[in-house]
Formats: C-alpha cells, structure tokens, sequence
C-alpha cells in the first residue's frame, strides 16, 4: 500500500479525495491530513509518507513553500489544485502529475498507477527536485531545465539545449544541441505554452523553434525559417505575420 498524505486548508477537500480512494479501492493509505504549511511540514517529518497529495494554493505558506523546507524529497506528489497559472506552468515544466478541482476519478486512477510504478522503482525524485529548483529560480529563467518523458527514461535538458520540436500527431519530437532526438508522447501546443516565454515561435502547425538557432527568414517558397545547421522550417501563412512580430521584438 502507498502511504500517503493529504495537505489542503479547506476539509470538504480533503474528504473528497479520502473518498475517491476508499469507493475505488486504490492502493493507498492516508497516515495524515494537514490543513495548513506549518503541520504539514511536520506531519511529512513524523509520518514520512510515500505520497503527498498537495494543495498548491493555501493562505499564508503555500504548497511550494511545503516543499522548500523539506531537506529530502524521497516521496512523490500529486499536486491537487484549482487552476493555478504559473504554479501548473512549473509543474508540467517537471512533468508532475497534478489533478484540477473537482478531482476527476479516472485521472486520480492515473496519477495513483503512475506514482505506484515510481515508487517500485525506488529512485531518487529528480522530477521534484527539478520542479524546486525551478520554483526557488524562477527569474533565471535560461537556467530552467524541462522533464522530457520518453518511454525509456525522463531526460532533463537546458531549454538552451533544444533546437526545435516538431508535431507527429499526439507526439512531439525533440531536436537537441548535442545531436540526439526525444520522442514525447504530448502534443506540441503544450511545450507551445511552457516554452514562448523562453524565446520559441511557433511557426507552423508542426514546428516550435528556439529563436537562438535562427539564422534568417526567407521569403522565397511561401516562406521559411533557415536555421543554423540549414534545416529549412516551413512558415504557415496563418502564423506568418506573428512570425515576424516576434522576431522583429527579440531583436530589439
């Protein structure tokens, strides 16, 4: 059975997720609820649980601030939570499951399946590691690295490293600096929205670019973007104004 706890200041909260559990005969066990920071910080300590199930948004210290007080994070989190702009935005860039208000049952099936395989594997939580490093830096933003799951592995990669990433239906391919391509089973409007605001144009149905690895636009053949190896990246007429929006404002 996992172990677990749950760290939501309003109890219906907390109530609805115990009995999501209990009526789908999950293998989960709560050791303990806590209703603000401060108890959840030592009920983590005393109970050392497998599983938090965490509230993002809490008066006063909230879910992230949980986590910053914790010397060691050898347990994994579901992050329970109404929609929270940047805190999901920092999840998704760690690839943490988390689970918007109401919790939906097959999701919350989910997330319980894939913390039951990390925890059979026993490693140490990069994952949430990453994700705190990204919290505690988050002006640096070049210095933020984005969890790529692939089928073999969880890759963290620099997003200085990635040249572009390209559509293959529900996968995204990624191109990186040292050669090596990434498969991801995610569609690309999700990197779309965790990677703009780290200089990536989409300029295509099918292709999100790093402005750093541009080196011109041609507008011969309806238009493209030549990037430093030569690949040649299509410009669709639709994303083509915005294109060189973009461009013209990075080289201010």
């Amino acid at each position: 059975m996992i172990r677990a706890v749950i760290i939501d200041d309003e109890k219906n909260n907390i109530e609805n997720v115990e009995g999501l559990l209990l009526k789908h005969e999950l293998p989960v066990t709560i050791v303990g609820v806590a209703t603000n920071a401060d108890d959840a910080i030592s009920l983590i300590v005393a109970t050392n649980p497998d599983l938090l199930f965490l509230d993002i948004q809490m008066p006063g210290k909230n879910g992230f601030d949980v986590l910053k007080a914790l010397p060691h994070y050898h347990f994994e989190v579901i992050f329970v939570t109404a929609f929270d702009h940047y805190g999901i935005q920092a999840v998704k860039f760690s690839a943490i499951d988390y689970l918007l208000k109401p919790v939906n049952p097959d999701e919350l099936k989910a997330s319980i399946s894939k913390v039951d395989a990390k925890l059979n594997q026993r490693k140490q939580n990069f994952q949430l590691e990453n994700l705190m490093a990204l919290i505690r830096n988050k002006d640096a933003k070049k210095e933020h690295k984005l969890a790529l799951a692939s089928i073999k592995e969880i890759r963290f990669v620099n997003t200085g490293e990635i040249i572009r990433c390209e559509s293959s239906n529900a996968y995204t391919q990624f191109y990186l600096t040292d050669g090596k391509n990434i498969m991801v089973s995610k569609p690309i409007f999700e990197y779309e929205e965790l990677l703009t605001n780290y200089d990536f144009i989409r300029c295509h149905q099918s292709h999100l670019v790093n402005s750093k690895f541009i080196k011109s636009l041609i507008k011969e053949d309806s238009g493209y973007l030549l990037l430093n190896d030569d690949t040649r990246i299509p410009i669709s007429r639709g994303k083509k104004e915005n294109v060189l929006k973009t461009l013209h404002t990075l080289k201010k």
